[in-house]
């Protein structure tokens, strides 16, 4: 199915067009970019670019990893790339794909229907059964909340309860999932290839209040995670700019492209972004090569990088600076965590930022580690960025667009980003 169609786009007031940005001639450590070369980088009409990005990513479906969603959002990004003057490369990785058939609580004369947790054991078609009881107790189904999602606490919805029951002997677990408003925000699958606990259904918060009264009597209850495995394979997009001077240390621009539901700020702002990034450096014929990657498997382990990295086992050490964009960019209302392996790393984005009338909001203590792919750049030793915004709607259905996205401010970032990697590739 081809993506590259006219899609629909729904009006909406924009805060005010886009002038004609060009990079400015900057000295780096690595050279510079010559005024000739800095006038070519144009970022005018940066809004409407970013905005047809990420309504056509939504308008793809669900991005599940390695689903037929997922595949042929390679194509449609691949094409994007090659729009720009690059040629891609759709590098694939092995995966066994859980696609759920039934899961669901029967409960009380009630079916309520849930999401498994896809590192934790499964169940057959027939579930488990038993008393319902809270998370600190040896129930044979204990009720789990999870934390919401905060910008600042990397991982920290992964913890509490839902942790301590997940280590228990329990036949199952419910997991009232919560976030900023009722309903269901997925966990990701940080353990995916090495699955533990007992069979973990996600469930909606709204159902916070009846559940837990059924929790109070004790109620039986039965679980049903029936899902179905299948090996296949998932893409990551790559690309290579090549450097005057092949002997500079590489530049590598990342990104996520996979998750739950649609994604449009998670995933679409960065991939924008990312767009951005590769437009301003096949302009500027950058000194160094810049490398990027947009990786599937988010969601599920980050397997996709970990794939990349094993086919550049030198890689992580040898680049001369990994730029990470994260999840949420561009949502609206949203401050910015910034994590940096070097104080320099800091002030190059900083200013970057601060062209565009942006700022960092929070720098993450040095030596903590971020959260997703960044994580593996961080423990790897890596010279690295990553940045990362707050949302309303994480892993929830609601992340669609155009409500999830401000694409004046996300035009902002990917102009800041685009100024700047130019700039260290130069």
């Amino acid at each position: 199915m081809s993506w590259g169609g006219k899609l629909h786009r729904r009006s909406f007031l924009r805060t005010g067009g886009r002038a004609l940005l060009a990079v400015a001639a900057a000295s780096t450590q690595g050279g510079n970019i010559g005024s000739a070369q800095a006038a070519a980088i144009a970022l005018d009409g940066i809004e409407e670019r970013v905005e047809r990005v990420v309504e056509a990513y939504d308008a793809q479906g669900n991005h599940r990893t390695a689903t037929s969603v997922d595949n042929e959002s390679a194509e449609w990004l691949a094409q994007q790339i090659r729009q720009l003057g690059a040629e891609p490369a759709l590098e694939p990785f092995a995966i066994t794909r859980i696609d759920p058939i039934s899961c669901h609580l029967r409960i009380a004369g009630r079916r309520i229907e849930g999401v498994p947790l896809y590192d934790a054991a499964f169940t057959g078609p027939e579930g488990v059964s038993g008393a319902l009881g809270p998370a600190t107790d040896d129930s044979d189904i204990v009720l789990a909340e999870t934390e919401p999602f905060t910008l600042t606490s990397p991982r920290r919805e992964l913890g509490g309860a839902l942790a301590a029951a997940r280590r228990g002997r329990h036949k199952g677990i419910i997991v009232l999932t919560r976030g900023s408003r009722p309903g269901l925000f997925l966990l990701n699958a940080p353990s995916f290839t090495s699955a533990f606990g007992p069979p973990g259904l996600q469930v909606s918060s709204a159902e916070e209040e009846w559940v837990k009264a059924r929790m109070q009597e004790h109620a039986q209850v039965k679980l049903v995670s029936h899902v179905r495995s299948t090996s296949t394979q998932a893409f990551n997009v790559t690309v290579r700019i090549a450097g005057s001077d092949p002997g500079l240390e590489p530049l590598v621009i990342t990104t996520p492209r996979s998750g739950w539901w649609q994604c449009a700020s998670e995933r679409g702002g960065g991939l924008a972004c990312w767009l951005e990034s590769m437009r301003a450096l096949m302009a500027a014929r950058p000194a160094r090569d810049c490398l990027f990657a947009a990786f599937s498997g988010h969601e599920v382990g980050f397997l996709g990088i970990g794939a990349y990295l094993g086919s550049r086992p030198n890689l992580m050490k040898r680049a001369r600076t990994w730029i990470h964009i994260g999840a949420n960019i561009g949502a609206p209302r949203q401050q910015n965590q910034v994590h940096v392996s070097e104080a320099s790393l800091e002030r190059w984005l900083a200013a970057a930022f601060q062209n565009e009338g942006l700022g960092i909001d929070h720098l993450a203590d040095s030596g903590s580690v971020p959260r997703g792919e960044a994580g593996t750049l961080h423990r790897g030793g890596a010279r690295y960025v990553a940045l990362v915004c707050g949302t309303e709607v994480f892993h929830n259905p609601a992340d669609r667009w155009p409500d999830a996205l401000d694409i004046t401010t996300l035009a902002r970032y990917a102009t800041a980003l685009a100024r700047g990697v130019a700039e260290i590739a130069g």
